[in-house]
């Protein structure tokens, strides 16, 4: 006769929000062990305090757990646990992103056409671009195509843009053969970053089109083609009004002082003397770093990881930065080479002391 205490299977799975058979499949898998069997006929009876390893065991089937990783997080302590189940997401989001990928490749093999040709590009060039202008997307969920690259092809140039609202990044690469047609699309950005590998191994690269993906051949790798309307950014670009200062500042040094500043915001205080970073409401004289500096004084304000990736990406030893007033575009450019421009947003005005 069972112990009063104990509840039967029937019970036992409405608590749990199994089913009995269910329990009878976890029962003969080893994990998760009626209290008691009745040996006439068979019942199986289980206690109160092994509902909560029921229902968590039903909660990690359902996010698709394997039985012996559901086992090793329920016998594991609660750190363990969190680290195994964060793996589990992992990989799990990692499958899926290989299964979207390989449907688009699928989805572009289906209509039968051959690719349009873009552009042919030397390996090396167009992966250190991809990475630089990369760092003005942003992952929203409302807005996916902010995650992607916006590429523009001419027979006599490959423009890429990316922009995240509040950084407009874009830079114009020279094609090693003249291109064939004037094209534009927006491809997803993680899928450019997963190829910028085999991209810089490329000698040559050959951009195609198809209907859902541009092809990379030579680096054998198709990226995802994003169908939301990119924002317009040559409209941004078109407004802007003329910089009232200009800053000409070594690379090098201007990040270290960014990183040095404590809190998420820095101010760039431009004086006849040179440039000043300090924190954001600090009222001290900051970071002093030799500028040429043209215009009048100005203090502007910005999140660092909105100024940092922009000034970190610039390319040669100096960076130009054009200065329009508080709440106003700053544009951020190399001053040898000005192929890579980027538009930093700054943030509230800070006064200059």
């Amino acid at each position: 006769m069972p112990n009063s205490e104990l509840m039967p299977i029937g019970v036992f799975a409405r608590r749990s929000g199994l089913t009995s058979s269910a329990l009878r499949f976890y029962a003969d898998s080893g994990l998760l062990t009626p209290a008691e069997v009745d040996p006439v006929t068979g019942y199986r009876y289980y206690r109160a305090d092994q509902v909560a390893r029921a229902a968590g065991l039903r909660r990690l089937r359902e996010i698709g757990m394997s039985l012996a990783a559901a086992e090793a997080v329920l016998d594991a302590g609660p750190g363990d646990a969190a680290r195994l189940i964060d793996a589990h997401v992992a990989k799990a989001l990692a499958d899926a992103e290989a299964v979207r990928r390989e449907a688009a490749v699928i989805k572009s093999s289906l209509t039968g056409a051959p690719g349009l040709p873009l552009a042919a590009l030397k390996g090396p060039v167009p992966a250190g671009a991809i990475e630089q202008v990369l760092t003005a997307t942003a992952h929203d969920p409302g807005m996916p195509v902010l995650g992607g690259l916006r590429v523009e092809t001419t027979p006599e140039a490959v423009t890429l843009t990316a922009t995240d609202r509040y950084r407009l990044s874009t830079r114009t690469l020279v094609p090693a053969e003249a291109a064939t047609a004037h094209w534009a699309g927006t491809v997803d950005g993680d899928d450019l970053r997963t190829a910028l590998t085999h991209i810089r191994r490329s000698p040559l690269l050959r951009v195609e089109a198809t209907p859902h993906t541009i092809r990379l051949r030579g680096a054998d790798r198709h990226c995802r083609l994003l169908e939301a309307e990119f924002p317009d950014h040559r409209l941004t670009l078109a407004s802007l009004p003329a910089a009232g200062t200009r800053v000409t500042v070594a690379k090098d040094p201007l990040p270290r002082a960014l990183e040095d500043q404590p809190g998420e915001r820095s101010t760039l205080r431009a004086t006849r003397r040179g440039l000043h970073v300090r924190a954001a409401g600090d009222p001290g004289p900051g970071v002093p770093l030799p500028a040429v500096v043209t215009g009048p004084e100005l203090c502007v304000s910005f999140e660092l990881t909105t100024l940092y990736p922009a000034v970190g990406t610039a390319v040669g030893p100096d960076v130009l930065l054009d200065l329009r007033g508080p709440g106003r575009p700053v544009t951020i450019r190399s001053a040898d080479r000005g192929d890579l421009t980027t538009l930093a947003m700054p943030v509230r005005h800070d006064h200059c002391a």
